[in-house]
């Protein structure tokens, strides 16, 4: 088994991982498009792997392997990225939604505290 038989065999079987994790609602959609991107980027290096040699000549990189690993790190880097704002923006979300829960709580403190005043 070649090397691009087992790429295209790892780029499709994460494909279909991802694809399962966003069926069974364990993974959103808006979160998953990222991966599916770069799998696809796989899956297509894989059936034709001139592009990356090509890609690695434009950019400069002697050896196509270089480019490749250059690149994963981008994609890695762009990934913690992305990630490290949905957890900004979760956090945020949760700080609302403990103000209000701890406003609501206060409100039905003053209301039971209203309804003892009056018996």
């Amino acid at each position: 088994m070649g090397i691009r038989a087992v790429a295209l065999i790892l780029s499709s079987s994460l494909f279909l991982f991802v694809v399962e994790l966003v069926r069974r609602e364990k993974l959103t959609f808006k979160y998953a498009f990222a991966w599916l991107f770069f799998i696809f980027i796989g899956i297509l290096a894989a059936i034709e792997p001139r592009w990356v040699f090509k890609c690695a000549e434009f950019f400069g990189f002697e050896l196509p392997s270089n480019f490749i690993f250059f690149g994963l790190m981008g994609i890695f880097i762009f990934l913690s990225l992305m990630l490290t704002v949905f957890l900004c923006q979760q956090n945020k979300r949760n700080d609302r939604m403990a103000q209000k829960i701890a406003l609501l709580g206060r409100e039905i403190a003053d209301i039971k505290e209203g309804l003892r005043g009056r018996n």
